[in-house]
């Protein structure tokens, strides 16, 4: 365990601009009040030319900001973490983490500032983070910059995201900053500004386990943040650390359970990287299956594959475990009998993930349930894997199947093959009683038509690091609708050419 790090607390960072902005007031600041070791007060670097790529106006409105007051020069200042919000201090947030296994006992934003709390209209508290802005003491040798394209990858992907369904932070804006970025070359620089539930990590209860009253603070804060519906009264009978724990377990595999309906792969699921609220968090080597294949791997620096699509829920059990450390000693009233309840809740992680992702399926074919045929789905994601079937493209093609169109999954599985599961699966929706029209209908709703195509993305990024965001903003609206088939959209939906596939990568860190 590592030994806490004293922060100094400084105003500004040596290249920081005193100007603030206006652009959006009423910010608060419970985080920072409450746990005040977690956070070094800092200011962003100053942008050069900072010009709005793109803003989230429905989102604006949701977090009841101006949307033209951000468009404004002192809007998009702010958006850039070039001036500070007249009404907050932003802040720098600490962490540890485990990073492909191993520990390291400080990392926090190397490149991030909390700008401070909002809430929005439904009343829910939530965090504004820049992301790219700058240097800050956490950015262990790195320039703190992020540079346009994987800031335009983040906002499309985690709004495509939350257009699915899937608990995500998202994406208030991007801006362009006129600096030029040093990374295989000189590339444009960009900040994001990210909305989340909150940014409280398993490595945030990682950093500050060495210190019993900080965690228990760390605790209570997200307890309340979070989780208010558990108990507080210790005359209950009930431990609220031990419940705060399954709390978290629940939400994560129902998490990443939805990420293996739709085809996502992380690709970077650090403990820095797993939220306690629940949320997906940080897009950076992610990518979505073409071909269905458990082993596939899109991250450049993932070369052991240990973080490849099948592996996600066993590496989610494996931070929870970590995260479940931290906590063992509000758990009970000995060591033995903390360990003896944690281990019994984490266990259920494989039960909590099955089911989660059994009724997703069953969803997904049109079914309740699958218990007249149990094997249904393991048989039909055989097929999948032997044929290397495309994910998303096979459960559309299966709902035209039932509307007697047979060319779209004869296309994708051949019919030699996947006959005789057709006809156990259409045996099993006579059983439920089902009409075949109304099913497809159903199917329709669950199964996206539209996913970020890792083609499509590689492609709408190039063109918008050269300036043209048009090929963006048609990608971006396509996806944001994942479930309307649109003829024009049609070269959306299909799978990246096998050359592409075979070679495709994505970087961490850019």
């Amino acid at each position: 365990m590592a030994k806490l790090v004293t922060l100094g607390r400084v105003s500004a960072s040596p290249d920081s601009p005193a100007r603030t902005s206006a652009a959006i007031t009423g910010f608060e600041r419970t985080f920072v009040d409450a746990l005040t070791p977690l956070s070094v007060p800092w200011q962003g670097a100053d942008a050069p030319a900072p010009r709005l790529l793109v803003v989230n106006e429905s989102l604006a409105a949701d977090l009841q900001l101006d949307v033209e007051a951000l468009r404004t020069d002192d809007g998009v200042a702010l958006l850039s973490g070039a001036a500070a919000p007249a009404d907050a201090v932003p802040v720098a947030t600490a962490y540890s983490g485990h990073q492909f296994g191993g520990y390291s006992p400080l990392l926090g934003d190397g490149r991030a500032l909390l700008l401070g709390e909002l809430i929005d209209r439904d009343g829910r508290r939530v965090d504004l983070q820049l992301k790219g802005s700058g240097r800050t003491p956490f950015s262990r040798g790195g320039d703190g910059f992020a540079v346009v394209g994987p800031m335009l990858r983040e906002y499309l992907v985690s709004e495509a995201m939350h257009a699915l369904g899937i608990p995500t932070t998202r994406s208030l804006s991007v801006v362009a900053t006129g600096r030029d970025i040093q990374r295989t070359g000189a590339e444009p620089g960009a900040v994001l500004a990210r909305i989340a539930a909150s940014h409280l990590r398993v490595g945030t209860f990682e950093y500050a386990v060495r210190n019993t009253d900080l965690t228990r603070q760390l605790a209570d804060y997200a307890i309340d943040r979070h989780y208010p519906e558990l108990a507080a009264d210790p005359e209950s009978g009930g431990n609220r650390y031990l419940e705060f724990f399954e709390a978290v377990l629940e939400r994560q595999a129902a998490l990443v359970a939805q990420w293996m309906l739709v085809g996502f792969v992380h690709g970077v699921m650090n403990t820095d990287n797993t939220t306690i609220s629940g949320e997906t968090i940080d897009y950076g080597p992610c990518a979505f299956l073409d071909a269905f294949d458990p082993s596939a791997v899109f991250s450049s620096i993932d070369h052991a594959g240990r973080y490849a699509y099948g592996n996600q829920p066993a590496v989610l059990k494996w931070n929870l475990a970590r995260f479940a450390e931290t906590l063992l000693r509000f758990m009970a009233e000995t060591p033995d009998e903390a360990i003896t309840a944690a281990t019994g809740v984490l266990d259920s992680f494989e039960a909590r993930y099955e089911r989660h992702f059994a009724t997703g399926m069953a969803s997904k074919i049109g079914l309740d349930d699958v218990s007249a045929d149990p094997d249904l789905i393991a048989d039909l994601l055989t097929l999948m894997r032997e044929h290397r079937a495309d994910w998303t493209g096979t459960f559309r093609a299966l709902a035209d199947e039932l509307r007697g169109d047979q060319v779209p999954i004869t296309s994708l599985l051949p019919r030699e093959h996947i006959g005789p599961w057709l006809d156990r699966w259409r045996s099993a929706l006579a059983a439920a009683g089902r009409d075949p029209e109304a099913v497809a209908s159903t199917m329709d709703r669950v199964n996206p038509v539209y996913i970020p195509r890792n083609h499509q993305v590689d492609a709408a990024l190039r063109a918008a690091t050269e300036g043209d965001l048009e090929p963006f903003g048609r990608l971006l609206t396509a996806v944001t609708h994942p479930f309307e088939r649109r003829t024009e959209w049609a070269h959306y939906a299909a799978p990246a050419p096998q050359a592409f596939s075979d070679t495709f990568q994505t970087f961490c860190g850019t």
